[in-house]
């Protein structure tokens, strides 16, 4: 079995809808949510080699110094599955963006070091 990376994104104007619901539909969304994404992680168990979790605001490191940046990845779980088609259809109606504010999953393979 191959292991996959996949990536949770969303987008500040997602997020800013998001919050700007009323608080009680917020909740509502929210707690419909979370029974969702525990109930899809529970169904593939078996194939989730890291549970990952939420990403908390970035930092970029390069040449010129460390500096803090913005983009859109939110959250990270790692899975394993025989292609990289079984992986992504893993999240199809995932709640991720149906029920909460992402817009994708982004699904690749984690491949080997060369020469390791």
């Amino acid at each position: 079995m191959k292991h996959y990376l996949c990536v949770f994104t969303g987008t500040p104007d997602a997020m800013a809808a998001w919050q700007a619901l009323a608080e009680d539909e917020r909740t509502r969304r929210q707690d419909a949510g979370m029974a969702a994404w525990k109930h899809w992680a529970e169904s593939r168990a078996r194939d989730i080699v890291q549970a990952g979790g939420p990403l908390s605001k970035t930092k970029r490191v390069s040449k010129d110094g460390i500096s803090d940046i913005r983009n859109n990845l939110a959250a990270f779980v790692v899975v394993q599955a025989e292609s990289q088609d079984a992986a992504a259809r893993m999240f199809i109606d995932h709640p991720h963006f149906t029920l909460f504010p992402g817009d994708g999953v982004e699904v690749m393979e984690v491949l080997p070091v060369p020469g390791a």
